[in-house]
C-alpha cells in the first residue's frame, strides 16, 4: 500500500469526515487516495480560506479541522490562517505537499516550508520516507486528540506520498500526568473564596456539561476568557461573565478577591489578566490545568480539563452562598449607547443588537474590526460554540471562510456572519464555495465605506485620516446576485426587520448589506 493510501485510512479511522483545500501538483498522490475515500473534500477558492474554514469547523464542532494545500505558493497562502489558529490554540491538521525529497531549493516552487511553519504550529514535521510519514501522522493525531492544543503541520514530499510501504498502525492514546492531584484537591477543600477561570480548553475537551455539573454541585462561581465564553450558559448567575479587558465588573471583583483561581484550559494572555496589578499574588492563588506546558503556571497539572474533572467526581468541595452573594453586591449593568437608536444612517450597535435579537439560535461568526466589539459585548449564549471569532490574531477576512467551516460541521444550523465592508472583500471569492455547497449562511455586511477601527486609532494617535476610506466598494447586492445568491440592501429599521424575518425562514446562502454610519467603539482604557 502506498503512503498516501495509509494516510487517508488513518484519517478515516480518526473520524475525519470533511476537509478543506485546493489541489496542486505536489499533493496529487494524496488527492488520488482521497478521491477513493469516504472523506468529503470542500474545494475553496483560496488556501487562506481553506485553513480559516478548517478553523471554523474545529471551533464549531469541538473536533480538529483538516486542510490541504500543495507546495510553495499553496503552502504560503496557509500561513495567515495557521497563525490565527495557533494564537487561539485551535487544533488543526495542516497538510502540505512538496517537491520530491531530497529537495533542491533552487527548483521551481521549492522553499523551506517547515522553517516558516515552525513558529506558528505546535509541531511541524518533514518526513523523508513513507514509514516516518505515518509515524509523524500518528504523533500529530495524538496531539490533536489529547493536546497540547493547536495546529500541527506535516509537509509530505511527493515521492514519499507515492512510496510503497508496509506499516502496522499503532494505537493512539493520551499521555497525561496526575502529579499534584491530591495537592489540588486539598487546596480546593480549604478554599473559602474559590473561582473557576474557564478557557477554550474546556471546549476542546468537550466537557461543558461536566464543568457545569461541577460548579453547580460545589457552588463555585465561574468567569471565562474570550474563548471560554458560553461554556456555561451566560444566563446562569453562577457564570459571572468574561474577565479581562472586556470583562464585567463582577468578574473582575471575583478575580481580585478570590483566594484560589482554578484555571481550566486557559492561555493567560494580557486580554485576560492585563488588569492584574499584583501578578505575584495572582500566581500564588493559581492552579493551572492544561495540556500545553507553555500555558501552565503556578501549581499545575498537564492533563485535559475533561480528565481532570473526572478525577473530582467523587469529591465534595461545596461552598456557602456567602462568596457569591458578596460578588453580586458589586454588580453593575452594562449599558451600551445606541442599541435603541434607529436614526439614519443606522448605528452599528443598533444593527448588531437587532441581528442578535433575531438570531433564533444561529451561530454568530464575527470578523475583525469595530463590529466585533459590539457583537462581543451584546452577545449572550446559553451554550458553547455559538460565537466564533479570532481573538488572539484578529485577521480581516476570517468570517466568511470560518462560516463555511461552521456550516459544514453543522449543516442544519443557521450561520450568521457579521463583518464590515473591508473584511468581506478579503475573502469574497468564497461566495463560490458557499453557493456550490448551498450552505445555510447569511452574511451581514456593515457598510460604512471605510476601515473604521483603523480610522479611530489614527484619531487617538493624532494622525489625520489616511488610507482608510473605501471609496470604490462594489455593489454588494449585484455581487451576490452574480453568484446566484439571494441578496438585500438595507437602509432603515423597517427594511432590517423585514430582512431578518425573511432570512430566518430561508434555508440557503444570502447576503444582507446594511448601510451604517461611522461610529467609534468603546476601546478598553488598558490599551491606551
Amino acid at each position: 500500500m502506498i503512503t498516501s493510501d495509509i494516510i487517508i485510512k488513518i484519517l478515516e479511522i480518526n473520524k475525519v469526515k470533511e476537509l478543506f483545500g485546493i489541489p496542486g501538483n505536489q499533493i496529487l498522490p494524496l488527492y488520488d487516495s482521497l478521491r477513493k475515500s469516504k472523506i468529503k473534500h470542500i474545494l475553496t477558492r483560496h488556501e487562506q480560506a481553506a485553513v480559516h474554514a478548517a478553523d471554523g469547523y474545529a471551533r464549531s464542532s469541538g473536533k480538529f479541522g483538516t486542510c490541504i494545500s500543495t507546495a510553495g505558493p499553496g503552502a504560503m497562502n496557509l500561513v495567515m490562517g495557521v497563525a490565527t489558529a495557533f494564537k487561539d490554540s485551535v487544533p488543526l491538521l495542516i497538510i502540505t505537499g512538496d517537491n520530491d525529497y531530497p529537495i533542491n531549493y533552487n527548483n521551481f516552487q521549492s522553499i523551506k516550508v517547515n522553517d516558516v511553519f515552525k513558529s506558528i504550529t505546535i509541531k511541524s514535521f518533514y518526513p523523508k520516507d513513507g514509514e516516518t510519514a505515518i509515524k509523524n501522522l500518528e504523533e500529530a493525531i495524538q496531539m490533536l486528540n489529547y493536546g497540547p492544543s493547536g495546529p500541527v503541520h506535516i509537509n509530505f514530499p511527493k515521492n514519499v506520498l507515492s512510496e510503497d510501504i508496509t506499516y502496522n498502525l499503532t494505537e493512539i492514546s493520551p499521555n497525561y500526568s496526575l502529579e499534584n492531584i491530591e495537592v489540588v484537591k486539598k487546596r480546593l477543600e480549604n478554599s473559602e473564596r474559590p473561582l473557576i477561570l474557564a478557557g477554550g480548553g474546556v471546549v476542546w475537551s468537550n466537557c461543558e456539561k461536566e464543568l457545569e455539573e461541577f460548579i453547580t454541585k460545589n457552588n463555585i462561581p465561574l468567569v471565562t476568557t474570550f474563548h471560554g465564553k458560553g461554556v456555561v450558559s451566560e444566563f446562569n448567575p453562577i457564570n459571572l461573565g468574561i474577565v479581562g479587558i472586556r470583562g464585567t465588573d463582577i468578574s473582575e471583583y471575583a478575580l481580585l478577591n478570590s483566594d484560589l483561581i482554578l484555571s481550566l484550559g486557559c492561555r493567560l494572555s494580557e486580554r485576560t489578566i492585563g488588569n492584574i496589578v499584583d501578578l505575584n499574588d495572582f500566581k500564588s492563588k493559581l492552579i493551572s490545568i492544561n495540556t500545553n506546558e507553555s500555558h501552565l503556571d503556578g501549581l499545575s497539572m498537564r492533563i485535559s480539563v475533561k480528565e481532570f474533572l473526572s478525577k473530582l467526581e467523587d469529591d465534595n468541595f461545596e461552598k456557602s452562598d456567602a462568596w457569591i452573594d458578596e460578588i453580586y453586591t458589586n454588580n453593575q449593568k452594562l449599558i451600551i449607547d445606541g442599541v435603541d437608536d434607529d436614526s439614519l444612517p443606522l448605528r452599528p450597535p443598533f444593527i448588531i443588537n437587532k441581528i442578535l435579537e433575531n438570531r433564533n439560535c444561529a451561530t454568530i461568526i464575527s470578523d475583525a474590526g469595530s463590529h466585533t466589539t459590539w457583537t462581543f459585548l451584546l452577545t449572550k449564549n446559553s451554550e458553547p460554540r455559538k460565537l466564533l471569532f479570532s481573538g488572539g490574531f484578529g485577521p480581516m477576512g476570517y468570517g466568511v471562510p470560518a462560516g463555511i467551516g461552521a456550516s459544514i460541521a453543522n449543516p442544519e444550523d443557521k450561520i450568521f456572519v457579521i463583518n464590515g465592508d473591508g473584511d468581506f472583500q478579503m475573502n469574497l471569492q468564497e461566495l463560490s464555495t458557499i453557493k456550490e455547497n448551498n450552505l445555510n449562511i447569511c452574511i451581514f455586511i456593515l457598510n460604512n465605506s471605510q476601515l473604521g477601527i483603523i480610522k479611530q486609532w489614527e484619531k487617538i494617535n493624532d494622525i489625520p485620516p489616511y488610507q482608510v476610506d473605501l471609496n470604490f466598494n462594489p455593489d454588494f447586492v449585484k455581487l451576490g446576485e452574480s453568484y446566484n445568491i439571494k441578496s438585500f440592501k438595507v437602509i432603515n429599521k423597517e427594511e432590517l426587520d423585514y430582512v431578518l424575518g425573511y432570512v430566518n425562514s430561508f434555508k440557503g446562502p444570502c447576503i444582507v448589506e446594511v448601510l451604517t454610519r461611522e461610529e467609534d467603539i468603546p476601546l478598553p482604557s488598558k490599551l491606551f
